[in-house]
Parts: structure tokens; sequence; C-alpha cells
């Protein structure tokens, strides 16, 4: 089966990533692929990694039937839970390490920096994973994500 670029009307296979006649990006499948609501999927998924959206996709009629939509709200949702259980284990850790002089107070601060900052950017990640239409899974946030999706 073969489909034909949008810009040249080239044909190509329909697994193919990028056009051979003017090198266009083609959009795989297992993605975004239209609108839901007044949004397009890619919007509305990257949008869901902002908690209050996330939970307003998951009440609003249009978009909790989206299966895309659904899947990176439930995947905020559990990547917010997971940084309040790391948030609060840090903070458990630096109370402990604060009874160490000097030393306790610079490794918390280097250990929490270093981990709000692999959150940030673990973030990051997800929304441009998700503009670009792709279903990107965490290890365990994303199978439970996965799960809540499919059974909506």
């Amino acid at each position: 089966m073969s489909i034909s670029c949008p810009q040249c009307a080239g044909s190509m296979p329909d697994t193919a990533a990028y056009c051979p006649g003017c090198g266009r990006a083609m959009r795989l499948g297992g993605g975004a692929r239209s609108a839901v609501g007044a949004l397009p999927e890619t919007v509305a998924g990257a949008l869901a990694y902002c908690l209050l959206p996330a939970i307003l996709f998951l009440l609003a009629e249009p978009y909790r039937k989206n299966r895309f939509v659904r899947f990176h709200s439930f995947q905020c949702l559990g990547l917010c839970l997971a940084g309040l259980v790391v948030g609060a284990t840090l903070r458990i850790v630096g109370f402990v390490l604060f009874f160490v002089p000097a030393l306790g107070r610079l490794l918390f601060l280097l250990v929490s920096m270093t981990v709000s900052l692999a959150l940030f950017v673990i973030w990051v990640v997800l929304v441009v994973k998700a503009l670009q239409g792709a279903m990107f899974k965490l290890p365990l946030v994303g199978e439970f994500a996965e799960r809540q999706a499919s059974a909506g």
C-alpha cells in the first residue's frame, strides 16, 4: 500500500517516515490524527501535562472519550503523584542529613536540585512527545496511564 505526499504528491510506502521526493516528515501510525473538541489532539495532549487541564480533560465530554488525551492526562496525574512521593522522600532524607554538619546540607541541596531538574526534563520531553503525536510511556506511570486510557 502506498500513500502520496501532500506537498509534492509523490508516491511512497505508507510506512515511510520521510517523503523521498521532497523530504517532508510523514506522521507514523499510533499517534494523534485529528481534532478533539476545539483543539487538535496533539495540543490537547500537551496541555494535559499541566495539572488543571489534565483534570478538566478527564471530566469534559469531548476530551474524556479520546484515548490520546486520556492517556496523557492520566500520565500527568501519575507523574505528579510520583513527584509528590519523591518530594516527600527527599524531605525525610533532608531532615536526617541536616544533622550532618556542613556536608549534609550541601548533599541535600545537590540531590534535591538534581531530582528537580530531572523531573523538569521528563516533563518537557513528555510535552514535546505529545506535541509530536506520540504516546511516549514512562516505565511505571505509563503502564498505569495506558490501562486507564484503554478502560475509558
